[in-house]
C-alpha cells in the first residue's frame, strides 16, 4: 500500500507540474533577458567582448547602448526604440547588438563623459565611431525619443544602406 500510495502521489505531482508549466507558458513568452526591453526578438550580445568578437567576425559594426533602469530618459529611449519596427529589424540585422546598464573599462566607450542614454557605434574592424553622434552637443551620443528618425538615418548609413 505504501508504494502505490506514492506512486499516486508521485503521478499526481507531475500532473500538476506538467500543467503549471504549460499554464505558464501560455501565459506569455517571457522576455529574454539580454534584451532589457530594447527588443525581444534581437538577438544581443551578453558583453563588450563577445560583441568586439562578433563584430569582427560578422563584419557587422556593433551598437553599445548604455542605460540605466531608474532613469527616465532612457526609459522614454527604450520604448520608442523597442516600439519603431524599422530600427528593431535593423538592429537584428545590421548590428551587433549590445545593452548595458555598467561602464566598461573601454575609455573609448565615454568620449565625452560617462552618461545615459548614450549609443556608441564600433566599427568591425573595432574602431570606436566617435564621429557618429546625435544632435546635442553636450552629451554627444544621446539620442531622445522624438530622435528615432534621426537616429535611423544615422544606423542606416553606419550600415552602409544609407
Amino acid at each position: 500500500i505504501m508504494l502505490h500510495s506514492t506512486l499516486a502521489l508521485s503521478l499526481l505531482l507531475i500532473a500538476v507540474s506538467s500543467n503549471l508549466a504549460m499554464a505558464i507558458k501560455k501565459e506569455k513568452r517571457a522576455p529574454q533577458t539580454l534584451s532589457r526591453g530594447w527588443g525581444d526578438d534581437i538577438t544581443w550580445v551578453q558583453t563588450y567582448e563577445e560583441g568586439l568578437y562578433q563584430a569582427k567576425k560578422s563584419n557587422k559594426p556593433l551598437m553599445v547602448i548604455h542605460h540605466l533602469e531608474d532613469c527616465q530618459y532612457c526609459q522614454a529611449l527604450k520604448k520608442a526604440f523597442a516600439e519603431n519596427e524599422e530600427i528593431q529589424e535593423m538592429a537584428q540585422n545590421n548590428f551587433i547588438m549590445l545593452n548595458l546598464m555598467h561602464e566598461t573599462t573601454d575609455k573609448n566607450l565615454s568620449p565625452d563623459g560617462q552618461y545615459v542614454p548614450r549609443i556608441i557605434f564600433v566599427d568591425p574592424s573595432l574602431t570606436v565611431r566617435a564621429d557618429i553622434t546625435g544632435r546635442y552637443s553636450n552629451r554627444l551620443y544621446t539620442y531622445e525619443p522624438q530622435d528615432m528618425p534621426f537616429c535611423k538615418s544615422t544606423v542606416l548609413s553606419e550600415s552602409g544602406n544609407a
